[in-house]
């Protein structure tokens, strides 16, 4: 970590939690609760607390008390001593709607609904007296969707402090150095410094050393959204690279630009090979030509000689989040039992994976092969596009990425741009705004089928992979805030809040796959075969108490003890052979036999 990460000394320990209130004694003797005891981070303030009764889908009606915080609802139940039943970061709500109405009769009919980000809903029913529930309401909404009400996430509140500091794990300067880039065909430009050529690109940019930063804003005016051809990856041995931007302004027209046409062939000769460009369109090919009515399209062989063109049938995000809604419906709250399989095929998510997966498993094949460098993109060029590229980069570099665990997905998602808070919505009370889609979630998905293909290929494990997905939503750090690089400038995020990576890299044995073999020099190609993906049941599923995989796996468990005792006898051998050497070198040593310096070391094996 770097001297500014270590130099960092924190003030709290982040997982130990200051108390809400504490239980005293009254003069009378009896032990009254000023309120309860809540967990809370430093910076998390208490808002209100309301006696309800949670409808668990599970266990049926529990009554307890619920208690809203700048940060969480948490629901302490009075008839268990289990503690917490819930404790949830308010970003994971999505929707709070009032249940029932003032003449509602039916039992635990009047209340809260709230639906959440993470695959499941809460149901609370209340009093129907005074205004209990119009207070909770209201409560709720404003700290649940502070944008909406002119409040600041908790990300700029929170006063957790961390040993690492997350912010100084990428540096894409370092990165294109460890690239080997710039070199005497690609270079960086800093044409967007002040992201006024293209306020959702990075402000550091690599492109082909024969283009000037005037050629660079010529073609920007033929792409959309500005977002030019841009490098994400070259490879190490025959200099192939992964390109990234948005479609063309073809329109109905066929408008053509020249310096459009000339940029891609200096893409393709940089690397000195006289084959076709390969173009990879993530859309469905009828999409791609519908595009044209609205001023898009794509590179048509008629126009760009030197490049061929593939359509990779992915939906946009209108259709991903209609099936994950789908999905939602059959896993929550009961699973779909007696048609299983086919109510799972017919929310289509797993084949929406399959065809991201086959995507990226092209991509990488066409630069690993040495037949030529790709250009990816999509409509915008941003959530195909960064999942394509990202997954494509995993599949060729993992020898590379494992080495740091926390780097994997900062380095091949977030500095490329995805719109998190477009996508998620966070702190915003519109939850029926076309916008959001479960991208970064797709995204996450697919690396987890490469994890279960490849269990000792990825230095992180499952808990990695869900802690990063819990707080996209959670609010708690400003990693997955705002839409762009330059958003997150302009609010200031790596000054005013934690990174993710702070936390995780201060606990890295948590993260870690004990299962992991280093090996190097060898792509990763998962199989997309619809015989070989699962249901990520982990994810999913573990709302549902019926389903829940054995925590945490005995296979597992055992085999990070065995590692441990490893480790210990490391330990201990190395301490005898440092005790021997001494001995050698004095004196004494001189007349002992060789088998009295050793001592017999009984292991349990």
């Amino acid at each position: 970590s770097s001297s500014m990460a270590s130099a960092a000394t924190p003030k709290y320990n982040s997982r130990s939690l200051e108390n809400d209130s504490i239980r005293r004694s009254s003069r009378d003797g009896f032990t009254r609760d000023l309120c309860e005891e809540i967990p809370r981070l430093p910076g998390e303030t208490r808002i209100t607390d309301k006696e309800v009764i949670y409808i668990c889908p599970f266990n049926g009606p529990i009554k307890g008390r619920v208690y809203i915080t700048n940060y969480r609802l948490y629901l302490r139940s009075f008839e268990t001593d289990s503690g917490a039943l819930l404790d949830i970061p308010l970003g994971v709500i999505a929707r709070v709607e009032k249940m029932g109405g003032a003449s509602s009769r039916g039992e635990n009919s009047y209340g809260l609904d709230i639906t959440c980000k993470d695959m499941r809903n809460l149901r609370f029913a209340l009093k129907q007296e005074g205004h209990s529930r119009r207070d909770i309401f209201e409560v709720l909404t404003k700290y649940a969707f502070p944008r909406s009400h002119g409040l600041p996430l908790f990300a700029f509140l929170n006063e957790e402090k961390f040993p690492e500091n997350g912010w100084m794990v990428y540096n894409p300067i370092e990165e294109y150095r460890r690239q080997g880039l710039p070199n005497d065909q690609w270079r960086v430009s800093f044409v967007n410094k002040r992201f006024e050529m293209c306020e959702t690109y990075p402000s550091i940019l690599v492109v082909p050393y024969h283009s000037t930063d005037d050629d660079l804003r010529k073609v920007a005016t033929f792409r959309s959204r500005n977002r030019i051809p841009v490098l994400s990856w070259i490879h190490p041995e025959n200099k192939n690279v992964i390109m990234r931007c948005s479609q063309p302004l073809v329109g109905m027209g066929g408008k053509r630009n020249k310096d459009d046409e000339k940029y891609l062939d200096i893409i393709r000769e940089a690397n000195g090979q006289i084959s076709k460009l390969a173009i990879f369109d993530a859309r469905p090919s009828v999409n791609a030509v519908a595009n044209k009515a609205t001023g898009g399209g794509y590179e048509s062989d008629d126009v760009y000689h030197n490049a061929e063109i593939f359509f990779l049938d992915i939906h946009n995000i209108h259709v991903m989040r209609e099936s994950l809604r789908k999905l939602k419906d059959i896993v929550y709250p009961n699973v779909e039992e007696s048609h299983w399989l086919s109510s799972l095929e017919s929310t289509h998510w797993l084949e929406h994976v399959k065809f991201v997966l086959t995507g990226a498993i092209q991509v990488a094949d066409k630069v690993a092969s040495g037949r030529s460098s790709v250009l990816v993109h999509c409509s915008d060029g941003w959530d195909r596009t960064a999942q394509l590229t990202s997954l494509a980069m995993l599949i060729l570099v993992y020898c590379l990425i494992t080495a740091c665990v926390n780097c994997t997905v900062f380095k091949l998602e977030s500095n490329t741009s995805p719109c998190f808070f477009q996508r998620i919505g966070h702190g915003e009370k519109n939850h029926a705004d076309t916008d959001r889609s479960p991208i970064f979630l797709q995204f996450m998905d697919c690396v987890w089928q490469m994890s279960k293909q490849f269990p000792t290929a990825f230095e992180f494990n499952e808990q990695f992979l869900i802690t990063i997905l819990d707080n996209l939503y959670s609010c708690r750090f400003g990693t997955f805030l705002f839409n762009s690089e330059y958003a997150r400038e302009k609010e200031k995020v790596m000054m005013k809040t934690l990174s993710l990576w702070s936390m995780i890299n201060s606990d890295k044995g948590k993260y870690t796959n004990p299962f992991y073999t280093k090996e190097l020099n060898r792509a990763l190609y998962p199989v997309a075969s619809m015989r070989h993906l699962e249901l990520w049941v982990n994810y999913y599923i573990r709302w549902n108490t019926r389903m829940r995989q054995q925590q945490p796996d005995p296979v597992e468990q055992r085999y990070m003890e065995l590692l441990a005792l490893r480790d210990e006898y490391v330990k201990r051998l190395e301490e005898m052979k440092m005790t021997n050497s001494a001995k050698l070198t004095s004196p004494s040593a001189s007349s002992s036999a060789p088998s009295q310096m050793m001592p017999h070391v009984q292991t349990h094996f």
